[in-house]
């Protein structure tokens, strides 16, 4: 087999990618070792910022995001006896949308599988070779049981935190981050319409609670909890509790239905430097996680395909490497820009039992729902920086 781009892994940043470079001429190849079902089956982030939005409507993949996506001006932000709303388009002039990550991932796999590049599923064996070379490839075996070499002139890993790409550059030479953080996040869907215009951040003594949603009729919601709890000991009766304890405003009360989803999410960052080993290059979760308080997961991996597509388009269209050779440094200071917003939004809201840090994070709080400048920054960070900033 022969490609000119080899992709490891479909996830939004492989198959974005795959995309891209199709609407550029160059050929590409997906590989992804799940299955279709499983990979549209994922539950993830649901906040797409502006620049990720433009994106996914600029390749073709942005019509069911128009008609069914939810475009939200702000979020509230609430401490015991405060909700307070930041409006984005006055703070900032930009907006986010609600439109979770499993229907994004369903609209690149049809684009995909209408007419697109190959998409090859349950693959499994994936090794990399020569990527220190102008003439990397990619072993495999197909879904058939088949061993399968596929030649490229460059590859992409956008497998993930557990995926074959990132020990390949590490190998050679780099340094990891990392960061885990003392809580959790427990996140339920429920088919209950939201009680709410935008997302609430809520910051409460017993623990950070966020209400989002995913549809008109479907609320997502999330608790703050120790990372060792089990999902088995959470009754759907005392997940609606907290969550009313810890958004209880006075004149206003959260709407329940039946929780078709649940699950507990450790919290942790996550960056691996640098994001390219010759001709095999880095996007996504392969080489960096944030936590999930600053909706910058998905629009982070969207950033970095859209640079490297970019800079492989210039590299085998042009034979310029100047945009391959300058990508990793350009993507991860952006990676450590939203990592430090993450950082900062997880501060700010999640409780750890201590009273001075308590006191504190409620003196932030109130610093951002009095200041504009401070309303500003968090604004300008949630909704997404310029691509080049």
């Amino acid at each position: 087999m022969r490609t000119q781009v080899g992709i490891i892994g479909a996830g939004p940043a492989g198959l974005l990618l795959s995309r891209l470079l199709t609407l550029q001429g160059i050929d590409t190849v997906v590989l992804e070792n799940r299955s279709r079902e499983y990979v549209e089956a994922r539950i993830r982030a649901g906040i797409l910022e502006q620049h990720t939005v433009d994106t996914l409507v600029a390749a073709g993949v942005g019509d069911r995001l128009r008609r069914e996506g939810l475009e939200h001006s702000g979020i509230h932000l609430q401490y015991p006896g405060t909700r307070h709303t930041l409006d984005f388009p006055a703070l900032c002039g930009r907006s986010v949308w609600v439109y979770g990550q499993t229907e994004v991932t369903k609209d690149l796999i049809s684009a995909q599988l209408d007419g697109g590049p190959p998409l090859l599923f349950e693959v499994s064996d994936v090794t990399t070779e020569d990527v220190d070379t102008e003439s990397p490839r990619i072993r495999f075996t197909d879904g058939d049981g088949v061993a399968q070499v596929l030649e490229c002139d460059a590859i992409a890993g956008t497998d993930g935190f557990h995926g074959v790409s990132r020990p390949v550059v590490q190998a050679a030479g780099g340094r990891v981050w990392e960061r885990t953080y003392p809580y959790a996040w427990l996140g339920i869907l429920a088919d209950a319409a939201p009680a709410t215009d935008e997302l609430i951040y809520a910051w409460h003594p017993e623990g950070f609670a966020l209400y989002s949603m995913r549809s008109p009729k479907v609320s997502r919601l999330y608790l703050q909890v120790d990372p060792s709890e089990k999902i088995e000991d959470w009754s759907d009766d005392r997940i609606w509790d907290k969550l009313a304890t810890r958004f209880a405003l006075d004149g206003w009360e959260i709407n329940t239905g039946p929780v078709t989803d649940k699950s507990i999410v450790p919290m942790r960052s996550f960056v691996s430097a640098p994001m390219r080993r010759g001709r095999l290059f880095l996007a996504g979760d392969a080489a960096h996680i944030v936590p999930p308080t600053g909706a910058k997961g998905l629009n982070l991996a969207v950033a970095d395909v859209t640079l490297l597509a970019t800079a492989l388009v210039r590299l085998l269209s042009e034979r310029w490497t100047d945009l391959v050779d300058s990508y990793s440094d350009r993507a991860l200071a952006r990676v450590w820009r939203c990592t430090h917003f993450s950082w900062w939004m997880t501060s700010m809201l999640h409780t750890s039992g201590d009273d001075f840090d308590a006191e504190l994070q409620l003196s932030q709080l109130r610093r951002v729902c009095s200041s504009e400048a401070a309303a500003r920054e968090l604004a300008e960070n949630y909704t997404g920086l310029p691509l080049d900033a």
